[in-house]
């Protein structure tokens, strides 16, 4: 804005040499570097810059050091901040919306830092973008993993069932327990992780371990089939052109039938 401001004062006297000195490095590469995403006060300055050399000025945009020794340096800059303080600028949509995005920003990390129960949190302290992987059923088990919601260790809440219950450490079933504090797989996590001494931010985090998926699957198939959908190794029996058309015979049937009956009904 002072840049502007100057350039305006310019004008007002005859067509000469002028230099004007900032100490504000990246308004003057703005400047030099003008695209469609710049800030619209860049262009407000540019378009000035050029009516006047039009008109036979010469001005130069010239970098010096902030705080270099110069006399007056403090107070103009005192004088500066002062002046843009109380203009009243137009806000550029561009910095509304980064502002916007910012002030969202903070209050998703405020609110994300007071869920202490949460279990994401655990592993994922900072709210930031993660990479997906390019597995879509390796990335849906690291995903259920992570939130500590797998269908062993949930699906009794929605089946009435009694929590599961590890037989060797007499505990309840989580995530947690499985993958790092359950002695039964200790041998298994030395294999793989080459430590027993291995927490969930190690296995889960930003960049998952690369031998998660191996060592779930080490498990065995017994516990991967309790524990349902760790790392789906199912596979649902294909059904054959006549079962398929057996099944919808049946139906056709049982549609008439009812149909039938309730013309009879109808007729008495």
């Amino acid at each position: 804005m002072a840049i502007l401001h100057l350039l305006s004062e310019i004008s007002n006297f005859p067509a000469d040499n002028y230099i004007i000195y900032s100490d504000s490095l990246s308004v003057l590469q703005a400047l030099s570097s003008l695209h469609r995403h710049s800030h619209p006060l860049a262009f407000s300055i540019l378009d000035l810059h050029d009516r006047l050399v039009c008109k036979g000025f010469s001005i130069l945009l010239c970098w010096v050091p902030s705080h270099v020794g110069i006399s007056g340096n403090e107070i103009a800059d005192t004088a500066a901040k002062n002046a843009s303080a109380v203009l009243d600028n137009p806000i550029p949509l561009k910095d509304f919306k980064h502002y916007i995005n910012l002030t969202l920003q903070s209050r998703w990390e405020n609110h994300w830092n007071s869920q202490s129960m949460n279990k994401l949190r655990s592993i994922k302290p900072v709210v930031e973008p993660w990479p997906t992987l390019t597995n879509r059923k390796a990335d849906t088990v690291i995903t259920r993993l992570r939130v500590g919601h797998t269908r062993y260790t949930h699906r009794h809440l929605l089946m009435g069932e009694q929590t599961p219950m590890c037989a060797q450490c007499k505990c309840t079933m989580s995530v947690l327990h499985i993958l790092c504090e359950c002695p039964n797989f200790n041998y298994l996590r030395l294999r793989y992780f080459q430590s027993n001494a291995i927490s969930l931010t190690d296995l889960l985090g930003k960049t998952p371990h690369v031998h998660l998926l191996p060592f779930l699957k080490s498990i065995g198939t017994e516990c991967l089939a309790q524990i349902g959908q760790f790392w789906p190794l199912y596979h649902k029996t294909p059904i054959t052109h006549s079962d398929y058309q057996q099944g919808v015979k049946n139906i056709v049937k049982k549609l008439i039938l009812f149909s039938l009956k309730i013309g009879k009904n109808y007729s008495k």
